[in-house]
């Protein structure tokens, strides 16, 4: 038997021996326990990590990062707005030999702050960084006119319609909210000779009217149209009036067609160009269609900057635009299928009327091209006999001349043709020399209704030629003594100093047009534009009227209402300062009776403002005056917030109507920021129907 101190042994060791396994299956299940939890980070993390990479390379995965060099792209996505992944462009940068070098004047360029906001703020997050940022975003990039714009731009001007109620978008986008503004305003004027306060605002690309016939909308065009080269020559330009050309012509053409774009950078400035480069290495890479950006060694002018990109492109047809341009729905297509079946024809869209003073995006009537005997271009009617059906409103109609700033034709007939004439300098009578030619050396020109590209027509050429030299002049005079045989001395009846200009050498072109074995002047004039004959010689003709009308003519005045314009809580009214005539401004006088026509004012259809329906209110500087009406709004076109306490707004000027209170009999009116809180200058008026009151 165990003794007593054996057995308590014993005891002692089996307590141990448990407390050992117990021990064990403790940290056995702990360790277990740390082991998959260790585990199970590492698969999570391995999770995180492989979707985090996997999203990274879907991001980058068709972006080129190398824009810095020329990328042939075969890519045929179609084009997406600024800020969109698929911007389709293609950028080829100047070599030294292209004139790229440090400029020794004092560039400098105050506007399109916003582009270089782009611009810095792009370069700053790497690509995949900005580009998920829009993915989560979904940031709209249309650059349209918001609502969100516009309320930044509200003053006390409220445009009320003819339901009572304010008008959408009645503040408008050139609203002078500042003297910063008003200064950024007149320089956009003296610099581009448009409003530029207003192009700024819009942006890059902006939603226009359809303005072709409703037949157009349903025409077919061959689906193997020649591809067109896009070419557009500037100097000097305002960045977003050319960049929103560039982004209509993607936006509204068909890829398939359009073959490439070609920027011509006639040696602007070189903050200009510089900008220019800046914006397409970074928003407009690699793709289809592609876009080149060329620069010339020297100031070349229109005419020779045009030849150039002649040179460079190839394409099947040649695109000229102007470089302040918005091209409208399906433009492109209807111009090709014109080349198409006839390779020797010109192909010109209708011109679009686009404000330079607000932008009002309006459309054009169908009319065709003629010229006075100096050589000026004009619009000329269309015969309302031709015009009877709303198929006459789509068809070809054949032209005798063309404006020159937009038109289309075969690369191959262009340079057959002789191009255009390199003594030729800067701009002007190039157009009507092409138009000569093309009639008198086998060609045709059609301008092609469901066609449309709106153009700013500027208020002035802002430039030309650095030696004072009337480039238009010589060119002219080149034309008349190579293409017009007798008739020339019709030209000089009119333009007598031609006489006197050096026109340089013409022994090329004569030699060409003998060569081109074409027709004489007197053939064109009775064959192509007999209308001239019957006006008689050295007559130099009245143009159409240009208006809003399918067919151009001369309409009546609409009048809406008839006023006083009372001073607010006076008895004082406005009135010409002089007699009733053409550039004289307004005062403040006692009001007067029914029958004092300086102060009896109507408002037309128009939203003109006539004194006397006689003279309409020109905002056309800081001192509003009298003018003849032109009927084209801008300048001429106000904007009236009520009948009473009310605000004369004008859209051109972005200002309103005003004086330096306190109000006094003799007090000049003037063009004031629209703000109530603006210094004591007199807003408010009172239009006082004539019809019901008469003020002592």
């Amino acid at each position: 038997m165990k003794t007593k101190a054996e057995t308590c042994q014993r005891s002692q060791y089996v307590q141990k021996k448990r407390f050992a396994l117990h021990k064990n299956s403790s940290m056995t299940s702990s360790m277990s326990f740390r082991l998959k939890s260790f585990l199970c980070g590492v698969l999570i993390a391995s999770v995180t990590w492989g979707a985090s990479f996997y999203l990274y390379f879907r991001l980058n995965l068709s972006y080129n990062h190398t824009a810095d060099v020329d990328v042939s792209s075969t890519s045929r996505s179609r084009y997406m707005p600024l800020r969109e992944f698929s911007l389709n462009f293609n950028h080829k940068l100047p070599s030294e030999n292209q004139g790229f070098h440090e400029d020794s004047g004092n560039h400098s360029d105050t506007h399109n702050d916003e582009i270089d906001t782009i611009v810095e703020s792009n370069r700053k997050l790497p690509v995949w960084k900005t580009k998920f940022q829009q993915l989560i975003k979904k940031e709209n990039a249309q650059y349209e006119n918001s609502a969100k714009l516009n309320d930044k731009l509200k003053s006390m001007v409220h445009v009320v319609g003819k339901n009572g109620k304010p008008e959408p978008g009645s503040y408008g986008l050139g609203v002078v909210k500042t003297l910063e503004d008003k200064k950024n305003r007149e320089r956009g004027y003296k610099k581009h000779a448009f409003n530029t306060l207003i192009s700024e605002r819009i942006g890059l690309t902006r939603t226009i009217p359809d303005t072709r016939h409703k037949l157009c909308k349903s025409q077919k065009y061959p689906p193997n149209l020649p591809k067109a080269s896009v070419i557009i020559c500037f100097y000097n330009e305002e960045l977003t009036a050319l960049l929103r050309t560039v982004h209509s012509v993607l936006k509204h053409s068909t890829v398939r067609n359009l073959h490439e774009i070609i920027l011509i950078d006639d040696f602007s400035d070189l903050a200009l160009y510089t900008k220019v480069l800046k914006y397409v290495k970074l928003h407009l890479h690699s793709g289809s269609p592609k876009t080149i950006l060329h620069r010339t060694l020297r100031r070349e002018g229109l005419i020779r900057a045009r030849i150039i990109g002649s040179q460079e492109a190839t394409g099947d047809i040649l695109v000229f635009l102007d470089s302040h341009v918005e091209a409208n729905v399906n433009w492109l297509d209807p111009l090709l299928a014109t080349i198409g079946k006839s390779n020797t024809t010109i192909a010109t869209p209708i011109i679009d009327l686009i404000n330079p003073d607000t932008f009002q995006y309006s459309s054009s009537p169908l009319v065709k091209g003629g010229f006075n005997w100096g050589l000026h271009f004009r619009w000329d009617n269309i015969p309302k006999s031709t015009l009877k059906s709303d198929q006459d409103f789509v068809n070809n109609v054949v032209s005798p001349t063309m404006a020159g700033g937009l038109f289309a034709m075969s690369k191959s007939y262009f340079h057959h043709l002789g191009e255009y004439d390199k003594g030729m300098d800067i701009w002007g009578g190039e157009n009507v020399e092409l138009s000569f030619r093309t009639w008198m050396c086998g060609g045709s020109i059609n301008i092609v209704p469901c066609s449309r590209v709106g153009h700013v027509f500027r208020r002035r050429r802002p430039y030309g030629a650095t030696n004072g030299v009337d480039t238009a002049l010589v060119n002219s005079a080149r034309v008349a003594e190579v293409w017009m045989d007798e008739f020339k001395d019709e030209f000089y009846k009119v333009q007598p100093q031609a006489r006197d200009q050096d026109i340089g050498d013409l022994t090329d072109r004569k030699r060409l047009r003998e060569s081109l074995n074409c027709k004489s002047f007197k053939w064109y004039l009775e064959n192509v534009y007999p209308d001239i004959l019957k006006e008689g010689k050295g007559s130099l003709g009245s143009p159409a009227v240009y208006n809003n009308n399918q067919v151009s003519k001369t309409r009546s005045r609409q009048y809406k209402q008839t006023f006083l314009l009372q001073v607010a809580s006076t008895s004082l009214c406005v009135q010409a300062e002089r007699g009733i005539e053409k550039n004289t401004g307004l005062v403040l006088a006692k009001c007067n009776t029914l029958k004092f026509k300086k102060q009896r004012w109507s408002l037309t259809e128009k939203n003109e403002l006539l004194l006397a329906e006689m003279f309409c209110l020109d905002a056309i500087s800081d001192i509003p005056k009298l003018a003849k009406c032109h009927e084209m709004k801008g300048t001429q076109e106000w904007k009236l917030s009520g009948e009473t306490n009310a605000a004369i707004f004008s859209l051109a000027a972005g200002m309103c109507l005003g004086f330096e209170s306190p109000p006094e009999v003799g007090k000049k009116l003037q063009l004031v920021i629209c703000d109530s809180k603006n210094g004591g200058q007199g807003l408010k008026f009172n239009l006082v129907d004539v019809q019901h009151h008469a003020l002592n």
